[in-house]
């Protein structure tokens, strides 16, 4: 599709753009419509350049008009139309000494094209994000949009005003040689006076222009730098303990290529300001005054930029890993690095080197050392994606042998992954970043109280290089650890706590409380202290619950048919309202390694409600039997030992089989999961409420084994 035909499909902001933009008569629509392949085909810049292509491509411009021409009277197109394409010829006819100039304007042209192509371009990324989280545009991107294709625009506009100053330069060289190889003449002299004075003046509105856009290209490295990255930080921080951000990178690196493209331009101006300066200069020459402060700006806004472009896409993670930035000591982890700004020079030649840092030295082994390439991305970034990397502690070994290799021992230690790279475009940029502090462990038994510091970490901290956090650790407040909690089950589930379940495990926290928005939370009561009447800690209950929803509950939670989180009183002034044989699922609060129970609701024959309920069943008890199929077949031994199962309807008022019917599963014989040879049903059934017991229901009778 041609350049002109994408132009005509753009949203009606950007057709008026197109119609202001040959709303003058240099270029008239007419003829760019009608010779559009031919105009797109054709190397305007190497005849804006070159007189010779520039008089080849004149004359068959003028041939092309006449072919359009004959078109019309052929096809009867309208007199008007016929007339409008003799007056073109007749008015490009004023190129004939210069068709080098008309190059120039029709390469102009193009260009202003191309720039309202990429501004819907990247109103059209913009909006694809938008669909994409559903949610609205923010302040920062409209302005960040904006700011943009203003500087786009202008620096476009800008190459064509050098080329014509360049033309202005050479008009008054070439007539300053040949007066100084003839007589010199007054009328010589204002003529070149005249010329020089031209001359003065395009220099200054240049340097002005210049100035212009390094400011609004400051403006916008601002907005980048020091908002919109770290916000993206920000994202994935909350990203990495279960919080469902946007982290894409596409948005973020397609404004930092952009900003670094216009940059790269406004330096090879500055260059070309440097040629133009050595051929023809004079006092006051506003070149040779300003020209300097403008290389020093543009180097640092460059320097800036590119500092702040190195970021740690996905952050160091094992594949068997808790969760990101959990590490064990000799087991494989993985880190992408990406350079936000796309530069074709520096593909597969810019290094990035994985290394340790802080108080204990580790070894990191693998391939640690890899060139940026835009091959491992999928978008054609710029990535160093790490995925077979090691650690190992090095520590000081005696009886001259030197360093050692040992493992961590029992503890762990919290460190940061160094990526650095250096490399050389224009000048010689040192880039380095840092990934979010990792916890470093040697065995699995330290996974759940290291997955609690990243929690913590992450959650309060918003400076990552803060590895001396622990040293004087912030508290939460409760709004801040519920938001988290509910992010722990978001993020292997489909479904969060809701606000009662959060009251719960507040009211469990804090007491009772009329309002709990005020309440805080040190990081030794989160993860170090006790329970009270219990022998672990809030997060050690807390995680216990997790593991037992993702590994056998996760359908049911899916389904809002677990409860959850409610305390045995709430869960007596629910239940006494209900039907006889109403029941709830809730979890332990007694169970270390979590625990899930349902209680219901049945009646005295004097009408007074008695609640009962069962000992929970931990992963071992499911392991055996899935939960649903406890909840099908279990039974009381009522009078006379007669089995009976009292749960009737999920509360409110959901029949049991309508809720968990589709999870039973009716196997016997040689195809029943549990037991061969003969059969039989696994149940659990309960004799006083409290202790529960499995039976094995048989031909021959019944076994109870005792759970």
């Amino acid at each position: 599709m041609s350049q002109w035909e994408r132009l005509q499909q753009l949203d009606s902001v950007y057709l008026q753009k197109v119609d202001e933009l040959y709303s003058q008569e240099e270029l008239p629509m007419d003829v760019r419509h009608y010779l559009a392949h031919w105009i797109e085909s054709q190397d305007w810049a190497r005849a804006s350049q070159d007189m010779s292509v520039a008089s080849i491509l004149f004359q068959v411009l003028l041939e092309e008009l006449d072919k359009q021409h004959s078109r019309f009277v052929q096809e009867g197109k309208t007199f008007l139309q016929q007339c409008k394409f003799r007056r073109f010829k007749h008015n490009f006819q004023r190129y004939q000494e210069q068709p080098h100039n008309l190059a120039n304007i029709i390469l102009w042209f193009m260009m202003k094209e191309r720039d309202i192509l990429q501004s819907a371009q990247l109103a059209e990324q913009v909006q694809l994000l938008q669909v994409t989280q559903n949610t609205v545009e923010t302040d920062n991107q409209r302005n960040i949009g904006s700011l943009m294709s203003n500087l786009r625009t202008k620096v476009q506009g800008m190459e064509h005003n050098i080329k014509s100053l360049e033309e202005q330069q050479d008009e008054f060289d070439f007539k300053y040689q040949t007066r100084m190889m003839e007589e010199q003449h007054a009328q010589q002299m204002k003529i070149l006076q005249h010329l020089l004075n031209r001359l003065n003046s395009s220099r200054k509105l240049l340097m002005s222009d210049l100035t212009e856009v390094l400011g609004l290209a400051e403006q916008l490295l601002t907005v980048l730098v020091n908002v919109e990255l770290p916000e993206w930080k920000r994202r994935q921080q909350k990203f990495c303990i279960g919080a469902r951000e946007d982290v894409q990178l596409q948005l973020l690196e397609s404004w930092f290529t952009s900003e670094a493209e216009c940059l790269f331009q406004v330096r090879k101006f500055l260059k070309k300001v440097e040629e133009l300066t050595a051929k023809v200069s004079y006092e006051n020459d506003p070149f040779k005054i300003q020209k300097p402060a403008l290389q020093n700006k543009v180097d640092s806004l460059l320097t800036t930029l590119l500092k702040s472009a190195l970021v740690v896409e996905s952050q160091p993670s094992m594949p068997q890993g808790r969760g990101p930035l959990v590490l064990r000591t000799n087991v494989q982890f993985s880190v992408k690095i990406r350079l936000l700004v796309k530069v074709p020079e520096l593909n597969h030649v810019m290094k990035v080197t994985v290394s340790m840092d802080r108080y204990r030295r580790f070894n990191v082994l693998g391939n640690s050392t890899k060139a940026l390439n835009m091959i491992e991305s999928n978008n054609g970034g710029m990535v160093a994606d790490f995925r077979h990397l090691t650690l190992k502690e090095k520590k000081a070994g005696g009886g001259g042998k030197g360093v050692n290799d040992v493992s961590c021992g029992t503890h762990f230690d919290t460190n940061c992954i160094n990526c650095t790279s250096t490399h050389c475009l224009y000048t010689l940029y040192i880039t380095s970043t840092t990934s979010l502090p990792v916890v470093i462990t040697s065995g699995t038994s330290q996974q759940q109280s290291a997955w609690a510091s990243i929690l913590w970490f992450n959650m309060l901290c918003t400076d990552a290089g803060n590895v001396n956090f622990f040293a004087n650790s912030p508290m939460a407040t409760w709004p801040q650890l519920a938001e988290m909690l509910s992010w722990q089950f978001l993020s292997i589930t489909d479904r969060g706590l809701n606000s009662d379940q959060l009251h719960m495990i507040a009211q469990k926290l804090f007491g009772q409380q009329q309002n709990y928005d005020s309440c805080r939370i040190s990081w030794s009561k989160f993860s170090k202290e006790n329970v009270p009447n219990t022998n672990f800690s809030f997060y050690v209950w807390f995680d216990g619950i997790l593991m037992l929803v993702k590994n056998y509950l996760e359908n049911l939670w899916n389904d809002g048919y677990i409860m959850g989180f409610v305390s045995k009183g709430k869960e007596k002034s629910l239940l006494k309202k209900m039907q006889s044989g109403t029941f709830l699922l809730r979890f332990s609060e007694s169970i270390r390694d979590g625990g899930i129970t349902f209680s219901w609701i049945e009646y005295f024959d004097d009408g007074k409600p008695n609640v009962r309920s069962v000992q929970p069943f931990t992963k071992v008890d499911l392991t055996q039997i899935p939960f649903s199929e406890i909840i099908h077949n279990f039974q009381i031994l009522e009078a006379e030992n007669v089995p009976e199962n009292p749960l009737k309807f999920l509360y409110p008022n959901i029949p049991k089989d309508d809720a968990f019917g589709k999870y039973y599963t009716v196997k016997s014989g040689a195809k029943n999961p549990y037991l061969e040879y003969i059969k039989t049903k696994l149940v659990f059934v309960s004799k006083d409420f409290v202790i529960t017991e499995l039976q094995v229901f048989c031909s021959q009778g019944c076994l109870i084994l005792y759970v």
